[in-house]
């Protein structure tokens, strides 16, 4: 029961902006229970809130340890490797996620992202229409599907065209 007021703290906490207290609480509950999977994922979500990516991953591979097809951790160990430039390692958290749960819009729309960042863009777009054709309105495949669109359309235009010879050899 004590735990269950402090986790509730702590995610009001979290509602308000004030993540270092919040994260004592979610240390608080962790001293009774290294185990709980909620206060595992929350603390972590905690800590990227802070930038602290690698200290968040670090939550979420205790609960990989727990549970090794969490798709909260799964998932958001991806979006803080992605945010460390560790695109290929994200993309793998997603592949995991989605064997687990394979129509999870946001797994896919978050893989298109790393797909996008490694300059794999069709391969991107084809993940944001997945994820649109399960949530039509998920804002992030939305926006992120355009932005590759016009990256395409770019690298379209710039890239040289070859030309027949007019000069017989």
């Amino acid at each position: 029961m004590r735990n269950s007021s402090l986790l509730n703290e702590a995610y009001g906490l979290c509602e308000e902006g004030e993540y270092i207290l919040a994260i004592e609480y979610y240390d608080l509950v962790l001293h009774e229970d290294p185990d709980n999977v909620t206060a595992l994922i929350n603390k972590g979500v905690t800590l990227q809130n802070l930038g602290k990516h690698k200290q968040a991953i670090k939550s979420y591979d205790a609960v990989l340890k727990l549970e090794n097809d969490s798709i909260d951790a799964l998932v958001n160990k991806g979006t803080a490797l992605h945010t460390l430039g560790k695109y290929s390692e994200a993309i793998d958290c997603y592949d995991k996620a989605l064997k687990v749960q394979p129509k999870y819009a946001i797994a896919i729309a978050y893989k298109g992202l790393s797909l996008g960042e490694l300059g794999f863009l069709k391969e991107a777009i084809k993940c944001f229409n997945e994820s649109l054709r399960i949530d039509k309105k998920y804002d992030i495949a939305l926006d992120n599907k355009e932005i590759a669109l016009e990256l395409l359309r770019e690298n379209a235009r710039l890239k040289p065209k070859l030309r027949k010879s007019t000069k017989k050899q």
